[in-house]
Formats: C-alpha cells, sequence, structure tokens
C-alpha cells in the first residue's frame, strides 16, 4: 500500500472509484435517483481536468495497492468563510467499496493529517454527511470531533445535510 501524488493517468480510475464510494457509501442516505445518475465518465473527465490544472495549495493523493487506485483524497487550505487562520481542509476522501475496512481509508486518512501538519497548519477540517454514521466513526476513531458547524449543499436535487469535524494538528495558528 502506496501514498502518493495523483497523476493524470489516475483519472479513470479516480473516476470509477469516486462513483462507487458514493453509491454504496450513501445509499438510504441520498436518493436513488440522484445516486443512479452519477456518471463514472463525468468524474473521469472532472479528475482529468483537476490533475492537469496548476493548483498549488491543493494536493490530490492517491493509495495505491499492487497498480491500483483504491483510495483518493485532496487536502489544502480551508474553504470555509468563518475558518480561523491556520486551518487547512481535508476536502475529499474516498475508498473504493471493495477496500472497506482494510486499512487504504486509514493510511489515507494519516497521510493527509501528516500532510496539513507538514504545510503549517493549527487545525483541520472535514464535512461529513450528518447520516453518515459509518464515516463518523471512522473520522472520530483518529481524534476529528465535530465543532458544532452545520451546512446544507443541493446538488442536482439531492439534499446534503453536513457536519464540520475539526482535529487540532498542534501547531501554531499563523497561515502557512
Amino acid at each position: 500500500m502506496v501514498v502518493r501524488d495523483a497523476v493524470p493517468a489516475d483519472a479513470d480510475a479516480m473516476g470509477e472509484l469516486h462513483v462507487l464510494a458514493w453509491q454504496h457509501g450513501y445509499r438510504g442516505q441520498l436518493p436513488d435517483p440522484f445516486l443512479d445518475a452519477l456518471s463514472v465518465s463525468e468524474r473521469r473527465l472532472q479528475w482529468r481536468q483537476r490533475l492537469s490544472e496548476d493548483r498549488p495549495a491543493e494536493r490530490v493523493l492517491v493509495v495505491e495497492e499492487e497498480g491500483t487506485v483504491s483510495a483518493l483524497s485532496v487536502v489544502g487550505p480551508s474553504r470555509d468563510p468563518d475558518a480561523e487562520p491556520g486551518t487547512g481542509e481535508l476536502m475529499v476522501i474516498n475508498v473504493h467499496p471493495a477496500r472497506w475496512g482494510q486499512g487504504a481509508g486509514r493510511t489515507l486518512l494519516r497521510a493527509c493529517v501528516a500532510e496539513l501538519r507538514a504545510r503549517g497548519f493549527a487545525r483541520a477540517t472535514l464535512w461529513v454527511l450528518v447520516t453518515n454514521s459509518r464515516a463518523r466513526r471512522f473520522y472520530e476513531a483518529d481524534g476529528w470531533v465535530p465543532d458544532g458547524a452545520e451546512k446544507v449543499e443541493r446538488r442536482k436535487g439531492a439534499r446534503l445535510q453536513e457536519v464540520r469535524y475539526v482535529l487540532d494538528l498542534g501547531g501554531d495558528v499563523d497561515e502557512p
């Protein structure tokens, strides 16, 4: 199991992984028509574009196992308007459903935290569906705690009610 920077050649695997993770992980939490309409080809294109752009503030990491991408993530400065200085964000983390419970997610989560620490962030945040008890337990097992903030996003007819989690990274509060 190797954590490394994603490259454009990973986009196809990342697109499929991303859609499968959402369809399996959010079934029963988001409307079936929304999940069924997720497009692997669209997600592949989005990842291909993202990986070809110069986004120095963000870092896209993947877990590779035996030549296959089994997990993906994006970290960078917090996008929240109320973020305190020195706050980083785990923007995305998805694991292929076939790899759930086998360590890829935990390995990637810890690599993301290490990356945010290395960038000098004092704390990290992430957003998770209020109803996603599996993911919430996953984050809480590594010390993440809800900070009381909630938001609602709407995507193509789906209502995503999310709660923010925070992790103290033990650093200074200056912007990196």
